[in-house]
């Protein structure tokens, strides 16, 4: 390997790469403003991957790594960055697919996503769904929201996270963060066990299961505010998916459920600005009032956004809107926009 792993991620960093792919046969490859750029001409060979995993896998995890063939942890550059990394196995090599976080965590305004999210922050109990693609940039979305609280609020945060990408320092609220595989087994264990750390706001990284949605909202029912993300499209794409998880029977009573304790749902995507040099959020915000309540009880989902299109007034908004306004202002070539403006009024 002509390059250490630290000079790889360095250079990535240096030219604002968002994510750094290391493949055997190919260079090292970088995804800069949402396009795909290798970095040298020396393509990796097996040994070269393989030496890296050993060099950034933890020493806890390499066993799993071994048993599942992937492996989710945090690897950090001091006084650099950190990343977030996947590795994982295919053809029988070793592969890694590294994501910068920024050692500054962003402010809601750095991130022009919308100011209502601030308002949203201060609610006393309930659950907010931050959803999107991988890559939508929904963890971050998060990590501003919980660095306003911190700057604005006395609160107890516990963050359930696999693996922990933005490190939080103590400011006018504490904030534990635990770490998936680490501090905890499961984000169902973790959630479970917050519960009796006496919280206030708890940030669950992904609900991935029946067990951790159950658990979520049951402490959204039980006066906390309960922060999570999913790997949905829409906010009513986002509440069926959640009622889907849960067999037949139980079906009527999580409607009832998730109607009671849901604040919102904000929806995203990120989109590569018009000159290539960066990326702009386009979001959909769902905020739960009377109405959209009724049609989750209903069963009536798919008529949330007619819902949302009748009270701009309160911030909602469909992503379409937000795309055209994006397109509007130059932000964004009307190649990328053109997929989502269908449906806007």
């Amino acid at each position: 390997m002509n390059e250490s792993i630290t000079d790889i991620l360095t250079k990535a960093y240096e030219l604002n790469a968002s994510d750094i792919h290391l493949t055997v046969g190919v260079p090292p490859v970088f995804r800069i403003h949402g396009d795909l750029k290798r970095y040298g001409d020396h393509p990796m060979k097996a040994s070269d991957t393989e030496e890296i995993a050993k060099l950034t896998i933890p020493e806890k995890l390499l066993n799993e790594f071994k048993e599942k063939g992937q492996i989710d942890y945090s690897f950090e550059l001091e006084k650099i960055a950190r990343f977030r990394v996947n590795t994982f196995q295919q053809r029988g090599n070793v592969s890694l697919a590294f994501r910068t976080i920024p050692a500054e965590v962003p402010s809601i305004d750095d991130l022009q996503v919308p100011n209502v999210l601030k308002t949203l922050s201060q609610t006393p109990q309930g659950l907010i769904l931050v959803t999107g693609p991988t890559g939508s940039g929904k963890s971050t979305t998060l990590a501003a929201m919980i660095k306003y609280m911190n700057e604005t609020m006395r609160k107890h945060i516990i963050t359930l996270e696999d693996p922990i990408e933005y490190v939080h320092d103590h400011g006018l609220s504490i904030i534990d963060q635990r770490e998936v595989g680490f501090d905890t087994r499961s984000f169902a264990d973790g959630l479970r066990a917050s519960l009796r750390q006496d919280p206030d706001v708890i940030l669950v990284g992904e609900m991935r299961d029946l067990e951790t949605i159950s658990t979520a909202i049951t402490a959204a029912e039980t006066g906390h505010l309960v922060l999570a993300t999913l790997h949905t499209w829409s906010a009513a794409s986002t509440i069926d998916r959640i009622i889907d998880v849960f067999p037949h029977g139980q079906q009527a009573q999580i409607r009832v459920q998730l109607a009671g304790v849901l604040t919102a749902v904000l929806s995203q995507r990120l989109f590569s600005t018009a000159d290539r040099r960066g990326r702009k959020a386009a979001t959909e915000l769902m905020i739960n009032n009377a109405a959209i309540a009724n049609l989750i009880r209903s069963e009536k989902v798919h008529q949330i956004p007619n819902v949302i299109q009748t009270n701009r007034a309160t911030g909602m908004h469909m992503m379409a809107t937000s795309v055209k306004q994006l397109l509007d202002a130059g932000s964004i070539s009307y190649e990328e926009a053109k997929p989502y403006l269908e449906g806007d009024e």
